[in-house]
């Protein structure tokens, strides 16, 4: 007996050419490289252009992807796109992206779940592509995290990047073993009681604006790293794994202290653990593909190899998925 499951076939990234460090921050805000390198793990982030959209990125990263799996925008007929800045309140983001790609068929549209988002757009598509109702699809994460955030407010600005992530993924019909290359799982939760200590304080239905983002920081980096916990150990015992067989945790790089924390509270050498938050800071739902793409061009992330990505976000929303490179 075989089944439908998704491989991964590529994946691709954009950032912004302006790069805002730490020290240029140190000008417009109370605070130093220093202190935020010691507190966050961040040293730099991406900022779009003026007239840079979030499907600009998208577009790109995507286009990447693409060329990676060495196909072309014609052999997609699925587009999921995990944002929290869209271009517009409507159209879909993605449909937008599909425009610019060229394609005219199948279907797009984006998926709200904050910094969750990469792993919500990944388990939606997967299950399209499991039903056998797409093909192949493009799974994206672009932000443009700086227009919604407050230059004023050191706690939050210090935190943020604009980037973009892309993986193409297409069906495979396969034996259901673990050692074959597919996605194996994805898990995802929610808890709306905690939508105030992570929320932008605006929108269409309640403000009219746009608003800022807002975070009571103690309270969600405790929220994190148990969250964080909970579904790598849940999603392990699902697939009757240990910690020491995944070869690559791919977190959501949200801050350097959240996930030193959860490595030592399950026993992950932080050494197999892809960081790279300290060059483009907390790009919501576009760090995880953002952080797959560094991996697989430095070669540490190479064919064959057991991946876990997790993340966590506003709403509360969390979740994880099983992949085999």
């Amino acid at each position: 007996m075989t089944l439908i499951r998704s491989v991964i076939r590529a994946c691709g990234a954009y950032l912004p050419e302006n790069t805002v460090t730490n020290d240029d921050l140190a000008k417009i805000v109370d605070t130093s490289d220093e202190w935020i390198v010691a507190r966050t793990g961040i040293r730099e982030r991406h900022i779009a252009a003026d007239g840079e959209l979030t499907s600009d990125l998208a577009i790109a990263a995507a286009r990447r992807a693409l060329a990676a799996a060495e196909m072309d925008a014609q052999d997609i007929d699925l587009i999921v796109l995990a944002t929290s800045t869209p271009d517009n309140t409507f159209p879909a983001t993605a449909a937008t992206v599909q425009a610019g790609l060229g394609i005219t068929k199948g279907a797009a549209f984006d998926v709200q779940a904050v910094c969750s988002g990469f792993i919500y757009a990944l388990a939606t598509a997967d299950n399209f592509v499991r039903l056998g109702q797409a093909k192949r699809a493009l799974v994206i994460g672009a932000e443009t995290f700086s227009r919604i955030l407050d230059w004023n407010d050191r706690t939050t600005c210090v935190l943020f990047g604009d980037g973009a992530g892309a993986v193409v993924i297409e069906g495979e019909r396969q034996k259901g073993h673990l050692s074959e290359r597919a996605i194996f799982s994805t898990l995802l939760r929610s808890d709306g009681r905690y939508r105030d200590l992570l929320n932008v304080d605006g929108g269409p239905s309640s403000t009219k604006t746009v608003g800022y983002l807002r975070m009571q920081g103690k309270e969600v980096f405790r929220f994190a790293v148990s969250a964080m916990a909970e579904v790598i150990d849940e999603t392990l015992k699902m697939h009757g794994l240990s910690a020491t067989e995944v070869d690559w945790f791919v977190p959501h790089q949200a801050n350097k202290r959240i996930l030193d924390g959860t490595a030592r509270k399950l026993g992950i050498p932080v050494e197999r653990i892809v960081m790279t938050l300290d060059r483009h800071g907390n790009t919501s739902a576009a760090s995880i593909p953002l952080a797959l793409d560094v991996a697989v061009r430095d070669g540490r992330l190479k064919r064959g190899d057991l991946i876990l990505m997790e993340a966590r976000g506003g709403g509360f929303t969390w979740g994880a998925a099983l992949a085999r490179w």
